[in-house]
């Protein structure tokens, strides 16, 4: 049954972008009101879109190599995949969820963009002037893509993948889209209602963390709860590819060769700097041998940490984002450690923390001399209102994600099982989902 359903969807999806411009024709465009697009913000974004995509297989080797060896392919797979399916997500409905005429503040009416309709190289996002907008809505596209890829790692080696596969696309249309409408759309209720997040920590890492809370709540633990590396060395290249991604993650989000690309470079850098050196420290603290596994977690808590600050905030402030963010995320790993909680590899600890941690921050460090956008100062610049704007944000965020993360989880099992069966476990998900093994 499965292989006529499989069949049909690429039947009438490629039956659709044949006669797309017919169903969904186009606006026509004055050729007098085309915007004078910057040739250097156009190379900056076009580097900075692949800087992000290569995020998505650093990840898959960051996480690929925690798990045990009959199940690197299948963790690695679960974050390329993504690159596959989110990217048609995003062109058929997703932008124009994320990006579209709002409905109410909470979600884009996906029909103006449907299938990349209206989405050329002759206008532009109004947020983005200075390049067009199809390169804007490729831009976002590989933020949508990494974020479902995220949360795989807290069901790693239990989620049968055709499960896991309908989950992230219910996931991108049903939480990540509407997210990003809501902070990132000019009409957007957080936006309006004056919430900062310059890269993502909202959007991409607290939504991914809360629904890996979600995911590891409902498919509950292992059969066999055993943490052995497959390979050390493909975390630190994963956490080298991720590093190196990320500013294009963060000095992209600029959408402009300028100087706060400049600065949200900068500060990406430090953050992650500090937090390796500090989750080390913190190992050594607790009597532990510094180990690469964990200088690697660290730089990458760093990172999600200050990317909604990275445009907000000073560089000596970016390395207390990141200290302070590998702090908690290391008493968070610790204390999940004492429950039944199976989150597999600590998502929700190093990204959903980290991004809270970050959003809260940037409440507190904020300023305008850095960003002109922000119109409140953060707590430490004496401001109050920012600061309490994002306590409430976090937890209507929070609340949304986890409960509609969870919301669809039971969905999708619904449709097809989630979790593999215990045979499947014990031999591993390489073999028994794709027939393959290292």
């Amino acid at each position: 049954m499965r292989k006529w359903i499989l069949l049909a969807s690429l039947v009438v999806l490629g039956l659709l972008c044949l006669f797309s411009g017919t169903l969904f024709p186009e606006t026509p465009v004055d050729e007098k009101s085309i915007p004078e697009f910057s040739s250097a913000d156009i190379a900056w974004m076009l580097v900075s879109s692949a800087m992000v995509l290569i995020m998505t297989p650093g990840l898959g080797f960051f996480y690929g190599g925690m798990v045990r060896k009959k199940n690197v392919i299948s963790t690695i797979l679960q974050s390329f995949i993504a690159m596959g399916v989110i990217t048609v997500v995003w062109v058929v409905i997703g932008f124009g969820l994320a990006f579209g005429d709002s409905i109410g503040g909470i979600v884009g009416n996906p029909s103006k963009f449907l299938f990349f309709n209206n989405v050329g190289t002759k206008t532009a996002w109004s947020l983005a002037p200075t390049i067009p907008l199809m390169l804007f809505a490729v831009f976002q596209m590989k933020f949508a893509i990494i974020t479902p890829a995220l949360i795989s790692g807290a069901f790693a080696e239990r989620i049968r993948f055709w499960g896991y596969l309908l989950f992230i696309i219910l996931f991108s249309i049903f939480i990540y889209s509407p997210l990003a409408h809501a902070v990132w759309h000019p009409d957007g209720i957080l936006f309006k209602y004056g919430v900062l997040d310059f890269a993502g920590g909202t959007v991409v890492h607290m939504s991914a963390g809360w629904a890996a809370l979600a995911g590891a709540l409902f498919l509950k633990k292992r059969t066999e709860i055993i943490h052995d590396p497959s390979r050390i060395s493909y975390v630190i290249l994963g956490t080298a590819l991720l590093w190196f991604g990320w500013f294009g993650f963060n000095a992209g989000s600029a959408v402009s060769s300028s100087s706060l690309a400049v600065q949200a470079f900068a500060n990406t850098t430090v953050a992650s700097a500090a937090a390796a050196i500090g989750w080390g420290f913190i190992e050594k603290i607790k009597g532990r041998k510094l180990s690469a596994m964990g200088v690697s977690i660290g730089a990458v808590v760093g990172l999600v940490a200050i990317t909604p600050a990275a445009g907000f905030v000073t560089v000596p402030h970016s390395i207390l984002i990141g200290i302070i963010a590998v702090v908690v995320s290391s008493f968070v790993v610790d204390l999940r450690g004492k429950t039944n909680i199976d989150d597999t590899l600590d998502v929700f600890p190093c990204h959903g923390v980290g991004g809270m941690v970050g959003m809260i921050l940037t409440g507190v460090f904020a300023t305008p001399t850095v960003n002109a956008a922000v119109v409140e100062p953060g707590l430490f610049y004496g401001g109050t209102s920012l600061f309490l704007k994002h306590l409430v944000a976090l937890v209507g965020v929070s609340v949304f994600a986890f409960f509609g993360s969870y919301i669809l989880l039971y969905i999708t099992n619904l449709i097809t099982p989630l979790r593999v069966n215990e045979e499947y476990e014990k031999e591993g998900l390489d073999i028994t989902q794709h027939g393959e093994s290292l």
